[in-house]
């Protein structure tokens, strides 16, 4: 079998990854359908199983949905991997500012962050200006917004407003646009050996992050600890992070075989990308509790159904740049 798949080629390698993943999940699907048709006798005990069970079906909907956008993307070319993250943004930006208020005096902010903003931010990724699309919306669409709504002539909660706008556009465009763009790196130090291989790169990290997150909610409720932010999340706490990562970074050095890394290095960018994507995920829950909502799919907001497509993503909205930026920066890429 393994003597099979090295003699695939990097397409069929590719695929091959999908419908391994898609078979799982599948399976992961099943098992929890048959489980929801049989509940114990005991009211309290039939009540726990109801809510692990949910809490089980929403991280499969989560990796069904990032599962099958990355596959669209990789089926479909460079060109509609770069338009599909595009519209993930899109529809994820629109749900963080629809839980903001907003003014009149924002739209010109607005129309310049959904229609100039996001879709330059994308053109260079997919043009590879990754030096300029690393600092176009951190320096200078962070000084051209407020421009904008000064010119609106509307001070009140002048710097709030701008706030919440440059967070949205931080977190939904320039975090969500690095997944993309790790299709687009190129490794001359491996020569040819890692052409047409980059889907397995963007595997590598989603699988490292939702590994962490599945590993440090269970361990939470396996092993509860007291909270270090209680008033943010009951459920994180330093023992369960700890667990989620450390698990999460071992399986990237044993995934090390399918990117351009050896073990050592799989397993350091493994514990970077985890470490950002969980305490970026924590940040973006003190901001859901500032908003005083479950999720950034409240009240029929939602694009996804129950729960907001942010949710799905908000913890590789932070890890992928740091990825990103790490493995440039050691690869000198």
């Amino acid at each position: 079998m393994y003597d099979y798949l090295k003699n695939l080629t990097p397409t069929q390698q590719v695929g091959a990854l999908f419908v391994l993943v898609f078979g799982l999940l599948l399976l992961a699907s099943i098992a929890a359908f048959f489980l929801s048709m049989h509940e114990p006798d005991d009211p309290d005990q039939a009540l726990a199983q109801r809510t692990k069970l949910r809490e089980f079906d929403a991280m499969l909907r989560t990796s069904w949905f990032m599962v099958i956008v990355f596959w669209v993307g990789w089926a479909s070319g460079n060109g509609v991997a770069l338009t599909l993250f595009g519209l993930v943004s899109f529809f994820a930006l629109r749900e963080f500012l629809t839980l903001s208020p907003t003014r009149l005096g924002d739209h010109r902010s607005l129309v310049l962050a959904f229609f100039v903003v996001l879709p330059v931010q994308y053109v260079l990724v997919g043009n590879g200006n990754f030096d300029l699309s690393a600092v176009f919306i951190p320096v200078y669409v962070f000084l051209a917004l407020p421009l904008a709504s000064a010119l609106a002539n509307d001070p009140q909660r002048f710097l709030e407003r701008n706030a919440k706008l440059q967070w949205g556009i931080m977190v939904c465009v320039y975090g969500l646009s690095h997944v993309p763009a790790l299709l687009l790196l190129e490794f001359p130090h491996r020569a040819g050996a890692y052409v047409g291989r980059n889907a397995f790169l963007v595997f590598f990290l989603v699988i490292v992050v939702q590994t962490c997150m599945v590993v440090q909610h269970l361990s939470s409720r396996r092993w509860p600890r007291a909270p270090v932010a209680p008033e943010i999340s009951r459920s994180f706490n330093w023992f369960s992070w700890g667990a989620g990562v450390g698990v999460a970074s071992l399986l990237g050095a044993l995934l090390a075989g399918i990117t351009p890394f050896v073990p050592g290095q799989a397993l350091a960018l493994s514990l970077i990308a985890c470490a950002a994507g969980t305490l970026g995920h924590l940040v973006m829950k003190a901001l859901k509790r500032d908003r005083g909502i479950p999720n950034w799919g409240a009240q029929g907001a939602s694009v996804t159904g129950a729960g907001g497509l942010l949710d799905r993503v908000d913890a590789l909205c932070f890890a992928a740049p740091v990825f990103f930026h790490s493995v440039r920066w050691y690869f000198g890429l």
